[in-house]
């Protein structure tokens, strides 16, 4: 689990990926926050409960400044699930950066808001948990007037509108198309962004997915000097395809040429040696064809090419 949170936030630390998450999520896509604006920060925090220090890390954190004066703290979070308790870590991490611009030390300094923005990752399913305080604690009503409602700044990425997905610029647009598309077609195809960050852009979906095949192919990439979506997705697929049809054919050569020279045999003697191999071995191909076809199958690869290669009806494919 640590090294999936590591592999998210790599990729937003680069500075024209966080600018560009966001002037699209707070500015509409307009350049206020430019890449020299931007200082990174340390992630971690401290806090004192009782006699015990507790540590906290947020996930990318950094000043935004404008015209040589610090305007603003930013953070991200990644969430791939729902967390209820949201609202509770946002305003643990907000509230210790406003403690620490509180303590003595920076008690004259300038003071900057703080602003975490929450990037809900997932695609099968909306944010069902609330997204303020007052939805997670349980309050007396008498006593609610006094409490504050803090409020979380949550982004579904799958479910934005297309009118502002088309206004991301970085690599993080690779990001946001590929998970709206599985959520709304339960499919991708990648349209011709070139990537900049590559290495960080698919360790990513690797992690977001669960697809391992993401990182793995990474080298291959490199030496094909792949540099766009679209050319991944064919390296990976034709992985797949040479990965299913040496699978298969190494299974359906070692079940086929068993089973084909065992009814052969039983053939060869009641009917004679030569008819009953030769039925065999017919047998024994019609299953090679069967076991690729599944091999490919249990692969996700297109029904259609399945039929292609092993020349076996749709009905028969199906059914395996």
């Amino acid at each position: 689990m640590a090294e999936k949170d590591i592999t998210q936030k790599v990729l937003e630390q680069y500075n024209d990926v966080f600018m560009d998450i966001v002037n699209v999520l707070l500015f509409n896509g307009e350049m206020v926050v430019r890449e020299d604006d931007l200082i990174d920060l340390p992630t971690s925090s401290s806090k004192k409960i009782g006699r015990k220090i507790n540590y906290q890390d947020r996930d990318v954190a950094k000043y935004w400044q404008g015209n040589k004066i610090n305007i603003a703290m930013l953070g991200l979070e990644n969430q791939t699930d729902p967390d209820k308790l949201m609202p509770l870590r946002v305003i643990s991490y907000d509230g210790a950066e406003y403690g620490w611009q509180s303590s003595r030390k920076n008690r004259d300094k300038p003071k900057y808001p703080v602003i975490t923005l929450v990037l809900y990752m997932g695609h099968k399913g909306r944010w069902n948990y609330p997204k303020n305080i007052m939805g997670v604690v349980d309050v007396d009503e008498r006593l609610k007037p006094y409490v504050n409602d803090y409020k979380i700044n949550l982004f579904e990425l799958a479910y934005l509108p297309e009118e502002k997905r088309k206004l991301f610029k970085s690599d993080f647009r690779v990001v946001v198309d590929y998970l709206y598309q599985v959520r709304k077609n339960n499919k991708y195809e990648p349209e011709m962004y070139k990537i900049e960050h590559i290495d960080e852009v698919l360790n990513l979906m690797s992690a977001m997915t669960s697809d391992n095949r993401f990182e793995e192919v990474i080298e291959e990439v490199h030496e094909k000097e792949a540099k766009y979506m679209c050319e991944v997705i064919d390296i990976m697929l034709n992985n797949g395809w040479q990965e299913a049809i040496d699978s298969g054919m190494q299974q359906g050569m070692q079940q086929g040429m068993q089973k084909g020279l065992e009814e052969g045999m039983q053939k060869g003697l009641e009917e004679g040696m030569q008819k009953g191999l030769e039925e065999g071995i017919q047998k024994g191909a019609e299953i090679e064809k069967k076991t690729i076809a599944e091999t490919m199958k249990k692969k996700g690869l297109d029904i259609g090419l399945i039929m292609e290669i092993t020349g076996l009806s749709k009905d028969k494919i199906l059914a395996l």
